[in-house]
């Protein structure tokens, strides 16, 4: 059935307004069986969170390796995810980008990936990365493209693809993303400073910016007057984050800004930076 909706939407080209303009569930009781279609189909990307973990992430890889001509790698796949101990959305999408880079260099799969409809399988590219090995210069000019993605889905497991990485070779990707922070694409921006988050969300924790959040000042510095709420947010959480172990450095920062900076902007980060404080 999967197949042959794809192929009437690919005749009509054109997706139900209805199923476009949607609004994302608030539980999975409200995902609507039409629309987890056309998703396990790749053909639209996910509304929000709840639409994105409901994905059967099989169901949408198997129709992606008919599509690659690589139907006889599904076994492999089906494998490596059925053997999790503990499966969720999160595992699968790692899991299947990582077999993907061991059973392929091919740039043509890659970019199918990359560049495909669904964010589901543009995850799996970003996690493709994940699985080989590069320099953290490399790492990240392979990730550049994912931090900017248009889905919020992307953008999130660009960063759970690399912080690890980041955590082995800090002070070189400090010294990167610090370029990034200059870039025009907000998205951009915002992963400079969220990816080295010092505790972060569901991310392992920088132990070496928790007791020294001197080392990211730079990047803090060049985004404290930032426009964009999706950036002035991850500085202000970065610096929440700071002052759990180190409050005294965050207020003194704080006022610092203050005094070189009267940016409603900056003072939305400083407000964010303080709540913790400020308790």
């Amino acid at each position: 059935m999967l197949l042959d909706l794809k192929t009437t939407v690919q005749m009509n080209k054109k997706i139900p307004e209805h199923i476009v303009n949607r609004k994302g569930p608030r539980s999975a009781k409200d995902l609507n069986p039409e629309v987890l279609e056309y998703l396990n189909g790749g053909l639209i990307e996910t509304a929000n969170l709840m639409e994105w973990l409901a994905v059967d992430q099989l169901k949408l890889l198997k129709l992606v390796l008919d599509d690659l001509g690589k139907s006889n790698w599904y076994d492999n796949f089906y494998e490596v995810v059925s053997n999790q101990k503990k499966p969720s959305a999160n595992t699968n999408t790692k899991i299947i980008g990582t077999t993907f880079a061991q059973l392929t260099n091919d740039s043509k799969v890659i970019s199918y990936l990359s560049n495909h409809n669904s964010d589901v399988c543009r995850c799996w590219a970003t996690q493709y990365y994940s699985g080989i090995e590069m320099s953290i210069t490399e790492r990240l000019h392979t990730t550049k493209p994912f931090a900017g993605d248009s889905h919020f889905g992307v953008r999130e497991v660009a960063i759970f693809a690399t912080k690890e990485f980041i955590i082995e070779d800090l002070d070189q990707a400090v010294m990167i993303l610090l370029n990034w922070t200059k870039d025009a694409n907000e998205n951009i921006r915002r992963y400079a400073v969220e990816t080295i988050r010092p505790i972060g969300v569901w991310t392992k924790k920088i132990d070496e910016l928790k007791e020294n959040p001197e080392k990211a000042i730079d990047i803090l510095e060049a985004l404290k007057s930032d426009s964009s709420k999706y950036v002035k947010d991850a500085v202000g959480n970065w610096l929440n984050d700071a002052s759990k172990t180190r409050p005294d450095w965050v207020r003194n920062i704080c006022l610092q800004w203050e005094k070189k900076s009267l940016s409603k902007d900056t003072k939305y980060i400083i407000k964010k930076a303080l709540r913790t404080i400020n308790r």
